[in-house]
């Protein structure tokens, strides 16, 4: 055994007295452009980037393998319970790729039986017969970046994808996927409520098994940021969130998270175990990763570069930056995640997650209980509805220089 894995055995202070469940996050960096609300890592491939010919899957996928190999000793013994293969585009992958990564999982990995594996898909890469393919290359779970079924906003949004695309992406992966995500955003530039009910309308009539809805951000550092379009008021988000609270529960999918929605037996494992602080194993340009030990957090970073990252990955060295968690830290992070649960949270997993005990967060959650933001009992700790309008409020009653 390594010295550095002898030094994340040794004693601190954290006492935790079970590992919690291991996913894997597989990041495929590239897509066909880079769209302007995205602030996530990817990178353009094609003539607007000066790229030619093909991506370079085959030398990409031995770096994942690589990345892969010299993680193993931070995770000896543990299964993979679920598998999240985000982006960029990994649709822009070929099945085969994909087929030929998930063998490489499979040799390295103890999977769980009902293995969760989910691949990210853009309708704007979408094929008749490819999402059959990655079904028969072992996905379990579509994720498909729909965004809008409205030709106007999806061109606002820089979508390379159009309306039409986007409901033969959806009737397509209905036929090959039990369980499948079509993700919608709103408060989009110029969207009114009735363009959200139409958008809810389309989303609805396929019947999808899982919903995300996000309220389009304008993150630093993109485009957005840089050229703000003008986008509705805060009243109007708000009165488009409730329409969309109100037309899924009537649809059948219960909100069990701030932007995830659901009917029973299709709710999302992998991110269930994030907002559950659970662990995950995260590889690929850019991708970061958060493991628990006995008596420690780690946070891993890999090169965000795909050049570098393969470069760097292939010569036995992936991470880009490491560090363990200050035991401060920790109930904020918990909390960060926990908190967007509707459902709310157990308080023994607060002690099993991150080996502290309840009287670090006890003043926060008192504080959280006056304002109206929590109710709570002797086991469990539930978000209200203003707590969940207050939420970034409620989460920073956790951060270590504001609990008092």
């Amino acid at each position: 055994m390594s010295s550095a894995i002898v030094q994340l055995h040794r004693p601190g202070v954290l006492q935790l007295s079970a590992l919690p469940p291991l996913s894997l996050y597989i990041h495929l960096p590239w897509c066909l452009k880079k769209c302007p609300y995205c602030d996530f890592n990817s990178h353009e491939w094609g003539a607007a980037s000066g790229q030619g010919g093909a991506m370079p899957e085959a030398r990409y996928l031995d770096a994942l393998r690589a990345d892969l190999e010299s993680s193993l000793p931070l995770i000896w013994g543990r299964s993979v319970h679920s598998i999240f293969i985000g982006g960029g585009t990994p649709s822009l992958f070929s099945p085969d790729a994909i087929d030929r990564l998930l063998s490489d999982v499979r040799a390295l990995l103890r999977l769980e039986a009902d293995t969760e594996i989910t691949l990210e898909a853009n309708p704007g890469t979408f094929e008749t017969d490819r999402f059959k393919a990655f079904r028969q290359a072992g996905v379990t779970r579509l994720s498909i970046g729909v965004q809008s079924f409205d030709d106007r906003f999806l061109q606002a949004l820089g979508r390379v994808h159009n309306a039409e695309q986007a409901r033969a992406a959806v009737a397509e992966a209905a036929q090959h996927f039990e369980t499948f995500n079509l993700d919608l955003m709103y408060a989009l530039p110029g969207q009114t409520l009735a363009d959200l009910d139409r958008d809810l309308d389309t989303a609805l009539a396929f019947a999808p098994p899982h919903l995300s809805v996000y309220h389009l951000t304008l993150e630093p550092n993109t485009y957005f940021a840089k050229h703000p379009p003008e986008v509705p008021d805060e009243d109007t988000a708000y009165a488009m969130l409730d329409r969309i609270t109100e037309r899924t529960a009537a649809a059948g999918l219960g909100r069990y998270e701030v932007s995830a929605y659901a009917r029973a037996g299709h709710r999302c494992f992998h991110n269930w175990n994030y907002w559950q602080f659970g662990d995950y194993l995260g590889i690929g340009a850019g991708a970061h990763g958060k493991l628990s030990f006995a008596h420690r957090v780690l946070r891993q970073v890999r090169w965000r570069d795909p050049q570098r990252y393969m470069d760097q990955a292939l010569s036995g060295q992936p991470v880009a930056s490491e560090e363990e968690v200050a035991a401060a830290d920790v109930p904020f992070e918990f909390m960060l995640n926990a908190l967007r649960l509707r459902q709310g949270f157990a308080l023994s997993l607060f002690g099993e997650r991150t080996g502290l005990p309840l009287s670090t967060i006890a003043p926060a959650l008192e504080q959280a209980e006056q304002r109206g933001w929590i109710t709570r009992d002797l086991h469990s700790v539930v978000p209200t509805e203003r707590g969940f309008d207050f939420l970034s409020d409620l989460q920073a009653l956790f951060l270590p220089d504001t609990a008092v």
